[in-house]
């Protein structure tokens, strides 16, 4: 861990909210920026980064220096408990110390090589992994977390709980993320229903769509904008003027990035991604800035 420059824990209170599709396109970014850059993955009971990197199906190769990471791209490695299943489907049922054992495994016999970040998805919580992780990391040095959250107070309830054990164990929130705030979405791409008095929905998308391109074509270049989840007690930015910490922003919640990370893509290379590409970026830029970490410092 020595030879990695900048480690970053992304952590969230509660499951669901988005952390690993943030950990990945926060990598793929940061690789496209031509940073050596390393994702650990160790979520052990449900470990998404194989899917989410397109790597499924691979699987870790030993040399003499170690485990060696599956690659993306030639500066972007991967690490997960995922590759070492021989079924997707199949369970894993540790407990604690064997969960502590491979992921201390993960640090001290994989090859990373020089990196300049490491990025670590862990899972949800403030248990085992997460003393584990800070705990291991500390001696060689760790900049911090980023916190992700949904928007309404059941997710940020626990998100206060995750800001208070960074606290508790010396570790810095290096910023809040927002995800999911607000879906948004081209209205050309939206499916209009009508609701009959027995609940039966009937699609009239291309009625609508033809009057629109008929009486009003300019509507076709919107995006509509709706509230998911609700924010009206002030949401993510609140709670970190509340508790003190930085607010990195919002990412909209976005279809198309629900696909690449199915598909196991950047959202930065597909111009489909509209909504959410800029916010993402936007959020990595501040990151940047806030780690003093510039291109020519750091960037092959």
């Amino acid at each position: 861990m020595a030879t990695v420059k900048h480690k970053i824990l992304v952590l969230s209170g509660k499951g669901g909210v988005g952390k690993s599709t943030f950990s990945a396109q926060l990598s793929f970014a940061l690789a496209a920026m031509d940073f050596q850059v390393g994702l650990l993955d160790i979520d052990i009971c449900g470990p998404s980064i194989p899917k989410m990197l397109g790597l499924e199906g691979q699987e870790i190769h030993q040399s003499n220096l170690g485990w060696s990471p599956v690659y993306v791209e030639s500066n972007l490695g991967v690490m997960s408990i995922g590759f070492m299943l021989p079924d997707p489907d199949e369970a894993v049922i540790w407990r604690g110390p064997r969960k502590n054992g491979i992921i201390k495994q993960f640090l001290k016999d994989v090859y990373w090589g020089e990196l300049d970040f490491l990025v670590v998805d862990a899972p949800p919580g403030t248990s085992d992994e997460h003393i584990s992780i800070v705990q291991f990391l500390q001696a060689t040095g760790i900049d911090g977390a980023i916190i992700v959250t949904t928007p309404q107070q059941v997710s940020l309830i626990d998100v206060r709980k995750e800001v208070n054990f960074c606290k508790k164990v010396g570790l810095q929130v290096l910023g809040v993320v927002e995800n999911m705030s607000g879906l948004c979405q081209p209205l050309s791409e939206f499916r209009f229903m009508h609701l009959t008095e027995t609940g039966e929905q009937k699609d009239r998308t291309e009625w609508v769509i033809a009057y629109m391109r008929e009486r009003a074509p300019e509507m076709l270049n919107l995006v509509a904008f709706s509230e998911v989840f609700d924010s009206s007690a002030g949401g993510g930015a609140k709670m970190c003027r509340d508790m003190g910490v930085p607010f990195l922003g919002k990412v909209p919640l976005d279809p198309q990035l629900c696909k690449v990370a199915e598909e196991g893509r950047s959202c930065f290379g597909d111009s489909k991604c509209s909504a959410s590409a800029p916010a993402l970026k936007m959020i990595v830029e501040k990151l940047l800035s806030h780690l003093r970490v510039s291109r020519t410092e750091d960037g092959a």
